[in-house]
């Protein structure tokens, strides 16, 4: 498969650092020469030094030998007008950029007249995740699948002392659920029954989603009586914009601080019944003096990941119930995990997520890069024509790295375990480890004429990643 990536800044490398990973050829096109001889330093793609803009730039790559062009230059009109030149001149598919609230409305409209075959928004798609976090008042972090009849939750070993020193085969309290990773020290672990729990480890486990209620209830790390009222939020970006939408219209008070005069101008025309705040956020003494303490929820969203981490610590020391932070540096994460903040997420990594769904296509439901990109949790319906159907799963030969934590079948959901045997239709929660995402292309192998005929009956070759 062929992808170019027209723009080489966060988004762009990090989907360039993941294709690489999948055997995808990869050509990243950005104006910027010094980003070019830094990505030459680091990932092994084509790089061009080029405006992505120019009808020549893409005429002399040959665009339409590629699969698919990917458009993350800083300004969405460019990335539409990449996209649309592109489709022209005969690139299979096109994904944009398209951050602009203002376009928020005009997606469907884009997307038909310039011939966008999908657009993305990390910045919507981050206030989608804070939101439905604060909507729904999880004390722990919750990540969905299935529709909602699948969950995956992460807690903090330390707030179940009793467990630590056990092994997992000696716990008790998990019918019905599967520990299929656990983070020490910033490094994964695919555990096993001997496996040891030791202090300061975060457990990620999968189950059906009341079975996993059940459990948080049972440990009080379950949802919180008080429901979310008041919201304080540092930073008057896009993520804030589109964040206080939900909030307001779920009737909830919203509070910004932001430091640009003109920025609070916009907001407090977009935003009726928000209270905005022209002033230096990370001033603790100007927090306090608006009632900082008697906050629900905090949100550091500013481009900053220093302010948004250290104001939500200072926000949690205020006695505010939920903190959240935005980062967008992979190295915070072993950090984060020793902080007392309840939910921190990268808007690259929400929507590189969005994007490998999209690549992936077909049968893939959904992709969510987890742990700082050491792993993935992706939903997939089974095709009739697997090599895996019919067989039970301790004889699939899969890597210790991929975990199958749950089938829904029928409706029903399934905690398999060795024994359990995969039906079409069958709807996958699969645990992945990056190292070993290459594999599920093989574990997905097709037993009609060879995973490379299945690939080109669709989109020429544009489900490649994991062969149906």
């Amino acid at each position: 498969m062929k992808v170019m990536i027209v723009g080489a800044g966060k988004l762009g490398y990090k989907l360039a650092e993941l294709m690489n990973n999948e055997d995808i050829e990869v050509t990243l096109i950005d104006k910027n020469i010094k980003t070019i001889e830094r990505i030459n330093d680091h990932l092994d793609v084509l790089t061009v030094n080029a405006n992505g803009l120019e009808l020549e730039t893409l005429k002399k790559l040959d665009i339409k030998t590629y699969d698919l062009l990917l458009a993350s230059t800083g300004s969405d009109e460019a990335n539409v007008i990449i996209c649309s030149v592109a489709k022209k001149l005969g690139c299979k598919k096109t994904i944009a950029r398209v951050r602009n609230p203002e376009y928020i409305h005009q997606f469907d409209f884009i997307k038909d007249k310039m011939g966008i075959d999908h657009i993305v928004n990390p910045d919507l798609a981050t206030a989608n995740e804070i939101a439905h976090y604060l909507l729904k008042s999880y004390s722990f972090n919750n990540g969905e699948f299935a529709k909602g009849r699948v969950s995956m939750m992460d807690f903090h070993v330390n707030h179940m002392k009793d467990l630590i020193g056990k092994s997992l085969a000696e716990l008790n309290d998990f019918e019905n659920l599967l520990v299929v990773a656990i983070s020490r020290d910033g490094n994964i672990i695919i555990p096993h029954g001997g496996t040891m729990l030791e202090e300061d480890d975060i457990i990620y486990i999968i189950g059906e989603s009341k079975n996993i209620n059940n459990f948080a209830a049972r440990f009080r790390l379950n949802m919180d009586n008080n429901r979310i009222k008041r919201v304080m939020i540092l930073g008057g970006g896009k993520i804030t914009h589109y964040l206080a939408e939900q909030l307001i219209q779920a009737n909830i008070g919203v509070t910004i601080f932001e430091q640009d005069k003109d920025r609070c101008k916009y907001l407090s025309e977009k935003l009726n019944n928000a209270l905005i705040i022209n002033g230096d956020g990370t001033d603790i003494n100007l927090l306090e003096q608006e009632d900082l303490s008697s906050m629900d929820a905090f949100v550091g969203a500013t481009g900053y990941d220093e302010q948004n981490l250290l104001m939500s610590l200072m926000a949690k020391q205020s006695g505010v119930r939920k903190v959240i932070a935005k980062i967008s540096r992979s190295s915070y994460v072993n950090l984060i995990e020793k902080l007392d903040i309840d939910f921190a997420l990268d808007p690259t990594n929400i929507i590189a997520g969005d994007i490998l769904k999209f690549i992936r296509g077909g049968k893939v439901v959904s992709v969510s890069l987890l742990l700082g990109e050491q792993a993935e949790v992706t939903e997939v319906i089974m095709d009739e024509n697997l090599s895996v159907l019919g067989k039970p799963i301790s004889k699939l030969g899969l890597p210790k790295g991929i975990i199958i934590g749950a089938i829904v079948r029928d409706r029903e959901v399934i905690i398999p375990n060795g024994r359990t045997i995969i039906y079409p239709k069958d709807r996958l929660v699969i645990f992945c480890l990056e190292s070993n995402a290459p594999h599920l292309k093989a574990f997905f192998k097709s037993t009609r004429g060879g995973v490379m005929d299945e690939l080109r009956n669709y989109n020429q070759g544009i489900r490649k990643f994991i062969g149906f």
